[in-house]
């Protein structure tokens, strides 16, 4: 199994992915995948490797979003796009607009800053 993740394309749609594309946001059996290297070779495409249960792709997972990830809600721990944290509610919109949020670049500094405390610690004992 990988993941449980099946081809995107709606006749293949009970056939496992053994890929995705990151341009498409789609999935891809072995057949699909033939076909999509064949037309659209410069497209940057992962292996589904049967470990992983999800893709990064840099885009909001929430439906009707699809937009990039540019913030961090520190209140639940979570990657956010702007329709994510935008004060107009509705359609899906505005989940975290209540909430602690900052941008991924500011959290990520946040935590190596974190991390690397906690080894200059551990290299005391």
């Amino acid at each position: 199994m990988n993941g449980d993740k099946k081809c995107s394309l709606k006749k293949h749609s009970e056939i496992d992915a053994i890929s995705f594309c990151i341009e498409c946001n789609v999935y891809m059996c072995n057949k699909c995948l033939n076909y999509h290297n064949e037309f659209l070779e410069n497209h940057h495409k992962h292996n589904i490797d049967k470990n992983i249960q999800e893709i990064f792709t840099g885009l909001c997972k929430e439906e009707n979003h699809k937009k990039e990830l540019y913030y961090y809600c520190k209140t639940h721990n979570i990657l956010c796009c702007v329709a994510c944290i935008s004060k107009i509610k509705g359609k899906g919109n505005g989940q975290h607009s209540d909430c602690e949020i900052c941008f991924i670049e500011d959290i990520k500094n946040e935590k190596k800053n974190i991390l690397n405390e906690n080894i200059k610690n551990l290299r005391v004992f």
